[in-house]
């Protein structure tokens, strides 16, 4: 099993829209939304629910009101502001730290698991999709994404899929960690601009900590040249292939509002260009599986 992740140092590269085409472009694939606090990807390719289920991580306060005299102690201990009364909780500031449990007299509360996003199977005009939704002001991102991709893989083992194509979060904190560890291939996406080489340098030292074989590719690459050539300079001192260039197009914008990818909406360079890449990773991710 082969699973590309495709992840960027910051938001806005044209990750997703780069991930779209790369379902167009391949044959018997998974895809997998791993960028669970902003997914997107169900805006392109507009998947039709099969499963859902209840994410649960970390635990939640419950009070039973029958045992609960208001004493007051659970809010003389809550450093988080999280309750309000004895019986109304603020599940927004509550940490499911548990003190309020394990000091309450009466033990009147009880900590219980805890509901904060959902997974979805779904079927799409590319094949089968997961992806999840992470609720209002939740954590555990790290935690969802790896359920997004265990089910991902158990998808592509039934399926006889040799690969998996992943959209993965930007930045370098927990949520990619989980996107990338055990992938074999990380192509970020970096665009540009002064921030771009930082954030693409900080992607790539986090893909290196964690033994993952990581490419570059440069989108917008003509908004500025001089950058786009220094990125490329830094790619070949660091031993990063950089294995190609996408120009600035409006189709990339136009073909999300008609909920398409690049390939699909338009057959110019800027698909030329995709279509080069595209080859070029999988000749990468059969070179890492060999």
């Amino acid at each position: 099993m082969r699973e590309l992740v495709v992840i960027s140092g910051k938001g806005g590269t044209g990750k997703t829209s780069i991930v779209a085409s790369f379902a167009a472009l391949s044959e018997n694939a998974v895809l997998a939304d791993c960028d669970v606090d902003a997914a997107d990807l169900h805006l392109v390719l507009s998947p039709s629910l099969m499963e859902k289920e209840i994410f649960r991580s970390g635990f939640k306060p419950v009070v039973d009101r029958l045992l609960c005299t208001e004493c007051g102690r659970c809010r003389e201990l809550c450093r988080f502001s999280a309750i309000e009364t004895p019986t109304a909780f603020n599940y927004l500031n509550c940490e499911g730290c548990g003190v309020c449990a394990d000091n309450c007299p009466q033990k009147a509360i009880i900590m219980e698991d805890n509901a904060c996003g959902e997974v979805f199977v779904s079927s799409t005009r590319f094949g089968i999709m997961v992806h999840a939704a992470l609720g209002i002001a939740e954590e555990n991102t790290g935690r969802l994404v790896t359920r997004v991709r265990k089910l991902a893989r158990e998808r592509a083992e039934a399926a006889g899929a040799s690969l998996i194509i992943a959209d993965g979060s930007p930045g370098i904190g927990c949520p990619v960690i989980a996107s990338i560890v055990d992938s074999t291939l990380a192509l970020v996406i970096s665009e540009p601009t002064v921030s771009g080489i930082h954030d693409t340098m900080r992607v790539i030292s986090l893909a290196k900590h964690f033994n993952v074989k990581a490419a570059v590719v440069i989108n917008k690459s003509d908004i500025n040249t001089a950058i786009a050539a220094a990125m490329k300079a830094m790619c070949r001192e660091n031993q990063i292939p950089c294995i190609g260039e996408i120009p600035f197009d409006q189709s990339f914008t136009e073909a999300m509002i008609h909920k398409k990818s690049v390939v699909e909406y338009q057959s110019g360079g800027i698909t030329e260009a995709l279509k080069n890449v595209w080859n070029t990773v999988k000749e990468m991710l059969e070179e890492k599986s060999v």
